[in-house]
């Protein structure tokens, strides 16, 4: 039993300083391809506002960590992005805003972010969360990720567990185990197992068991408890995120990175960390009753943009020029170019000055196929 596990026996050993030592991370990666035209590599569906909130996805994730971090957030993103980062994230530091050169996989970003935090304070605990969900109330989300901050004090590595709605096969998912006596999280349990995504009728038996939950990415740790278990798993990619680290606060940063980050192993954080973790009894779980969504396709912009004037057909777009009768879906413009839509139902209409899409909510999971098309055909000035 470590020295942290062993204090959770004592509540009066869990001062409430323990909030002082998280650190929040932002990965913000990915160019959200079902959401193409209006997600690209150059302008990623994390610097949208697409809930009509008046808030891009990335400055939402940093106002709800604020409250509990006190301003302590780290951002990790590419290289192409850190002007329109800045730009969202004002308060963001240099020293914070750490750049990849190229896509690694969430266990490069996160280990980089655990291995630099390490670096500076080997008592910090990370809590990692990606940039482009969308999450309410807020004030839930917060109060569980308290949970799992004094859950991460006594020597686990924790994630939020999302209470399914449906029965899912887009998500993975977390089985969850005996509840654990943590002082200031009492729904923290253990977790048996991540599993991958299922087919519907498995994903039925996990809704009906009431054991699982959907596993949305969110990890709460110490940074040396995460660092030890990717040293075991991924000892190459260990060994270059702790070389970028060492030099990250001094004159060598650059160099360092540019000559490190290329070489370096891709592999997701669960595969690199969390599932060996769990087989060793490191993992636990705080449940997540706040509405959570990862927008994923224009479906999702639908489900969670207010309601219009017209209540079967959104409009998102400033100055959008939008006439409808008998339509229905989602229509999102980014021109001032009319768009008239009569009799048809349940369509998703993206207009931007270089590309249109057009389909429906029912096939908005496919627009991916469109963007690998236009990649193979060299088409790659419109992604």
């Amino acid at each position: 039993m470590t020295t942290e596990r062993a204090a959770a026996q004592n509540p009066d050993s869990v001062p409430d300083s323990v909030l002082d030592r998280f650190y929040g991370v932002i990965p913000a990666g990915g160019t959200g391809t079902r959401l193409w035209p209006l997600s690209r590599a150059a302008a990623p569906k994390f610097l949208h506002d697409l809930t009509g909130s008046g808030s891009t996805l990335i400055r939402a994730t940093y106002d709800r960590l604020r409250p509990l971090c006190g301003g302590r957030t780290m951002v990790v993103t590419g290289i192409a992005h850190r002007r329109a980062v800045l730009k969202q994230l004002p308060e963001i530091e240099d020293r914070d805003l750490v750049l990849e050169s190229e896509p690694k996989d969430s266990a490069a970003a996160i280990g980089l972010a655990a291995a630099i935090l390490h670096q500076r304070n080997p008592d910090t605990i990370m809590g990692s969360f990606a940039a482009d969900q969308v999450i309410t109330p807020v004030e839930v989300f917060q109060a569980a990720v308290r949970e799992a901050i004094h859950t991460a004090a006594q020597g686990y590595i924790v994630t939020i567990g999302i209470e399914p709605t449906h029965p899912s096969t887009g998500f993975g998912y977390i089985r969850a185990g005996a509840a654990l006596d943590v002082p200031g999280a009492p729904s923290a349990h253990a977790v048996i197992e991540f599993v991958e995504k299922p087919s519907e009728e498995v994903a039925l038996g996990y809704l009906d068991s009431g054991s699982y939950s959907w596993n949305a990415g969110m990890f709460v740790a110490p940074v040396a408890l995460m660092l030890k278990h990717l040293e075991a798993n991924e000892p190459v990619l260990y060994e270059g995120l702790t070389e970028i680290a060492a030099a990250w606060d001094t004159p060598r940063r650059v160099e360092v990175a540019r000559r490190v980050w290329p070489g370096l192993p891709k592999i997701a954080i669960d595969y690199a960390v969390a599932e060996p973790a769990a087989a060793e009894g490191d993992v636990a779980m705080i449940p997540g009753s706040f509405s959570w969504d990862d927008v994923g396709d224009f479906a999702a912009i639908g489900r969670l943009n207010p309601a219009t004037e017209n209540r079967e057909l959104k409009v998102m777009g400033e100055g959008a020029r939008v006439f409808s009768e008998n339509a229905s879906g989602i229509v999102v413009s980014d021109t001032k170019r009319v768009i008239a839509l009569i009799g048809i139902k349940d369509v998703v209409i993206v207009d931007t000055p270089d590309a249109l899409l057009v389909t429906t909510k029912e096939h908005a999971q496919e627009v991916k196929k469109a963007v690998e098309h236009l990649r193979a055909s060299g088409d790659t000035d419109v992604l």
